[in-house]
């Protein structure tokens, strides 16, 4: 157990290509982000990491998809 909390975003991701994306930007983020996981089928996207929802938010909204956030994950 890191500690750290788990955001949770619904993304309008629709292929691989989308989700990749995804991993592409929140991964240039480096040491800031430890770990995500993306539910392609169900377009959620779980981020760990010291960021707020605002910036992870506004990173995702990088790729151009529609990006909303949902909550911290329980």
């Amino acid at each position: 157990m890191t500690g750290l909390p788990t955001h949770e975003f619904k993304v309008e991701m629709t292929c691989t290509g989308c989700a990749g994306a995804v991993e592409r930007v929140l991964g240039k983020l480096k040491e800031k982000v430890e770990k995500v996981d993306i539910d392609l089928e169900n377009k959620k996207v779980f981020v760990t990491s010291t960021l707020s929802s605002d910036e992870l938010l506004e990173t995702i909204k990088k790729t151009g998809k529609e990006t909303s956030y949902i909550g911290l994950k329980a």
